[in-house]
Parts: structure tokens; sequence; C-alpha cells
């Protein structure tokens, strides 16, 4: 019976560890944060909670175009937060009560390598355990990236992992970062009725999103009364009792009663045998795999943020069952990034998959690109759904559907019909003559394919 040891029990790990249950190893996870890791106890989990109580409020807010009276909602945001908390543990408990029924040993401590055949758990206890392996997963994730002009305190200037112990509801929240992170947090909190100023050190909004999409939702959330400070560079963040001041380089001060550093992330890979081991990392500390999830370690794999080749949940989850496919010899097939799928949980969602606009902008990818607007559909008209559209890439020649990107509400369910045509190389016509329902916001997928055709 082939023995894998895997460090870490976020998606990159306790998938794998299914995976390799499944497939008659011995396996152990090493986990020393809770099981599901940030995905599920800080991140991922929390977060898409808290904005589905926030989508809540948008809808009750914009209620009366519909001709529905509400009278003025509002947040309890402790009872939001307690919620928020009680559903994470909710989760993690049902991940490890899966994953002790299909026989996977779960040992909550630290675990380092000590060589490529062999993990030590340092325990609670002060005691260690160790344990030998025919393959080791290390999936240890990430933490928020802080730095030394702006240090979180946990009460008042936050990182994404501390906005779940506010007790009370911000009288002005500042959201520095206008990344995917920081761009769903000053969208979630300007939908609970929380005044929000964003500060962003790029000309826009997502820099690395659809230019278009961001575009969308730069414009909504303007509309809506956020602050957006765009070319806007933090110098530092400091505290003075219950007032919050971000310092930017151009001498501008912006104040605040709170403050969400939302920096980018730092993988946990410091302290774990990985070099001693064998096992290159980058200049950033993130772990080097390849497409099948190996290091350059012989039987030690990674997966998740830890490997930073795209910090998603799915995308580590993916990483972890194709390193347990591989090391226990089953069919499998390397990690291609173009048919992953991604979301930004905004208000409107933005969801992408396959190529971009970016590459197409730069001659790097040959593509024609249609845009269907959402304001013409007919359910989005019955709805009150103003902005967002959905726009196809396919070939000119063989008129396959290359990507595609969908702004608006639940993009996060649209984009799976687009995903399902770039993953199975559909043509334009092909997904244009699969019945949708009318009416439905997923008949302009249908529409913007059909203005492809091609006699």
């Amino acid at each position: 019976m082939a023995r894998v040891v895997i460090v870490g029990g976020g998606p990159g790990g306790y998938e794998s560890a299914l995976v390799a249950a499944q497939l008659g190893a011995e396996v152990v996870v090493v986990d020393s944060d809770g099981v599901g890791g940030s995905a599920v106890l800080t991140d991922c989990v929390p977060s898409k909670t808290l904005i589905a109580t926030a989508e809540v409020m948008t809808d009750l807010s914009e209620a009366g175009e519909l001709g529905i009276i509400v009278d003025r909602p509002g947040v309890d945001l402790h009872r939001v937060n307690q919620r928020v908390k009680r559903l994470a543990l909710a989760q993690s408990a049902d991940i490890e009560g899966r994953l002790d029924r299909e026989g996977v040993t779960v040992v909550h401590g630290r675990g380092r390598l000590e060589g490529p055949g062999r993990v030590v758990a340092a325990l609670a206890d002060g005691t260690e355990q160790t344990y030998d392996a025919d393959a080791i997963l290390v999936a240890t994730g990430a933490a928020p990236r802080t730095l030394p002009t702006a240090i979180p305190d946990g009460e008042r200037i936050l990182t994404w992992e501390q906005v779940y112990d506010l007790d009370q509801t911000p009288e002005h929240m500042i959201v520095v970062g206008s990344g995917v992170t920081g761009a769903e947090f000053a969208s979630a909190y300007q939908s609970l009725g929380i005044p929000v100023t964003l500060v962003s050190s790029r000309e826009r909004v997502l820099p690395g999103e659809d230019a278009d999409a961001a575009q969308v939702l730069e414009d909504v959330l303007k509309r809506r009364g956020m602050a957006v400070l765009s070319q806007s560079r933090m110098q530092s963040v400091t505290r003075d009792g219950d007032v919050v001041t971000v310092a930017l380089s151009d001498g501008r001060r912006v104040q605040g009663s709170h403050c969400i550093l939302a920096l980018g992330s730092v993988p946990n890979t410091a302290g774990l045998g990985l070099e001693e081991a064998g096992v290159a990392l980058d200049e950033g500390g993130f772990v080097g795999v390849d497409r099948v999830s190996r290091t350059s370690a012989r039987g030690v794999y990674a997966a998740g943020d830890c490997t930073g080749v795209l910090m998603l949940a799915s995308v580590a989850a993916m990483q972890g069952r194709i390193a347990m496919w591989h090391f226990l010899g089953d069919a499998v097939q390397p990690l291609d990034l173009a048919e992953v799928s991604s979301n930004v949980f905004t208000s409107p969602e933005i969801a992408t998959v396959g190529v971009t606009q970016q590459q197409v902008d730069a001659g790097q990818v040959s593509a024609e690109v249609v845009v269907q607007p959402l304001a013409t559909n007919a359910r989005a008209k019955m709805q009150g759904i103003h902005d967002g559209f959905v726009k196809l890439f396919v070939n000119p020649a063989s008129r396959s559907v290359l990507g595609g990107v969908v702004v608006g509400p639940r993009a996060s369910e649209l984009i799976h019909p687009v995903a399902i045509a770039v993953t199975e190389r559909m043509t334009a016509d092909q997904l244009a003559q699969v019945f949708t329902v009318y009416p439905s916001i997923s008949g302009s997928i249908a529409e913007a394919a059909r203005r492809l055709h091609r006699a």
C-alpha cells in the first residue's frame, strides 16, 4: 500500500487526500490551521458568505424599480459575522468528517519535511510524530501580505482574514488595493450600506481583469456612491484612537474608521524544510511545480497557493487531484490554465475563461470578438438588470470558442456553458444551436454565439 503524507488541509490538501484514499493509498493529512484551510475558514467561504448577504441588500436597495416598497433595511454586522464564522466552521467539520469516513488520518499539528520521504508533525502538546511517505504533497497555502508601514492591529487596520471579528458596523471603510480581494470587499461593504473609499495604485479597478468588464464595475461602484482613488499609492496606514489614516505618496490623506489591507499574498513555505529536501523555491518563496504538480524533489508534489500558479481554490483542488492521479498511476491530464474559469464576486460579478482581450489586443492570439449587452435581454429587463454583457472570443478559421467574459448577476454560474465550449473545443455555431430557456440570462450567451455565425 502506497503511503501519502499531505502537509496542509486546504483544497489542495483535502481533495488530494480524497483521491489518494479512493485509489487505495494510506493517507495522512498534517494540518495546523483547521481542515479546509484559509479557503474555508478565513477566505473563500467566509468572504462569499458575507457577499451573499450583501447581494440581498443590493436587491433590496434596488427593489423600488420593481414596484416593491422596502422601508429602510439595515445590517447588524455582528450577527452577519457570527453567521459567517458559524458556516465556515460547519464546512470545515463537514470536510473533516468526509476525510474520516474515507479512512484518511488527520493530524492536527505543524508539518515539516525531513528529506523527500519523511514528514515530522509538531503537535500542540509539544511532542512530535514522524511519518514516512512514498509521496509527499505540500499544500500550505498563502497568507495576506503586509508592509512595515501598514501593520494590521486586528481591530481597525485589518487583513481580509480579520474582518469577521468586527462587532460594530464601520462608519467609513477604506480598502487599500483594487485587485480581486480589494474589489470584492469594497463592493460588499458598500452594498451593506457602509461608506467606502477604494485606494488603487493602478489606473483602474481590477487591473488584471478584462478592461471592459472592469470599467462596468467601476462605473457601477461610483454610481452607487463609492469613492475610487485611482493611481493613488498607499504610503502608510496609521491609527489614532477610532480614526484610521491612509497616507498617499502624493501627500494626500484619507481618513476613515477602519481599513482593509488587500495587498496580495505571500506563500506559507518558510520553515518547512523544503529547500533542504531539494524543493526549489522562486524569489518570492513559491514552490516551483510542473503541470502534474511535481516539484524538483523526487516524490514531492505541491498544490495550491503555495505554488503561485493561479490562486484559486478550484485550481488548488485540481493540482492536488492531478498530483495523486499521477503518483498512483491513474489516468491524468496535465493542468491547462486556458480551461480554468474564474470569478470576481463583486456586484455585478465578473466571470472569465480562456483567451483574454489583452491577449487579442497584444496580437498574441487571433480571435473575433463579439459583445452582447445584457440590457437587451428580456429576463434582464424583468429583473431590473441594466449593467453587464457577454463577450465571446472565437478562432477566425476553425470558429471554435476560445474564451469568454460574463458581467452580471450570477456570472459565476453563467460562465459554465462558455467553459464547456472552450474545454470541448465547440464552435460558435454548436454553442448557438444549444437550446436555452426563454426568457433567461443564459439566452444572451447563445445570442452572442449566433452573432458569430459565418455562412
